[in-house]
């Protein structure tokens, strides 16, 4: 008897943020830009480190309280995290996964966000708020390609499963989750129009 078992699969998590339609997605692309507007301190940190666009992740951490759109959209993430964490089939210990901290972030055209994992939390996510036809995918990589020495490339149409990379168009609307450690990058937006999408870590309480 012969047989193939996959072992060590790495999870991303893919949903509507808000099936029934609870949160308004043009009131937060509003309060995305009118907070973009009023950071001067973001603005500057956007400058020093060039990037192109606007983050808030250096410069604010009280979103939920600035907008109660904010929160709302917490309570929101707060529902899709806590089932992604049940699937993950974690041992918490009675201890909860709770939103450690939340940014914006607003790409011009051409900017992107270099390869990186998201150190100290468990669930990471983005969920997307303006993205114009040929605004950048988020590329996710296989955690084990440093271990893969000789091994031959992949196919072109090969299984999502045996990718070396995998990429995500994402359109407005929808949260990506994925565990902190698996290592992402946002490619370049070809758009003339900003992509706007906010992101999130989740750690686990103490």
């Amino acid at each position: 008897m012969k047989s193939i078992t996959p072992l060590f699969v790495t999870q991303l998590y893919l949903s509507n943020l808000s099936r029934g339609g609870e949160l308004d997605i043009s009131e937060l692309e509003v309060s995305c830009r009118s907070i973009a507007e009023d950071d001067l301190a973001g603005q500057q940190w956007c400058e020093n480190n060039g990037y192109s666009g606007y983050t808030s992740y250096a410069s604010l951490s009280d979103l939920t309280w600035r907008f109660p759109i904010f929160n709302e959209l917490k309570d929101i993430l707060d529902s899709h995290v806590a089932n992604f964490v049940e699937k993950l089939d974690f041992d918490l210990d009675d201890r909860d996964i709770v939103l450690e901290d939340m940014w914006i972030n607003i790409l011009d055209e051409g900017g992107s966000h270099g390869s990186h994992i998201h150190p100290h939390s468990v669930i990471s996510g983005t969920t997307y708020v303006s993205i114009p036809n040929e605004a950048g995918e988020i590329r996710f990589e296989d955690p084990r390609l440093q271990f893969m020495m000789s091994a031959p490339p992949r196919k072109k149409d090969a299984r999502n499963d045996l990718k070396t990379f995998h990429s995500h168009h994402p359109v407005a609307g929808e949260v990506l989750l994925w565990e902190s450690w698996l290592r992402h990058e946002v490619r370049q937006n070809g758009s003339k129009g900003e992509r706007i999408s906010i992101s999130f870590n989740y750690k686990w309480s103490d």
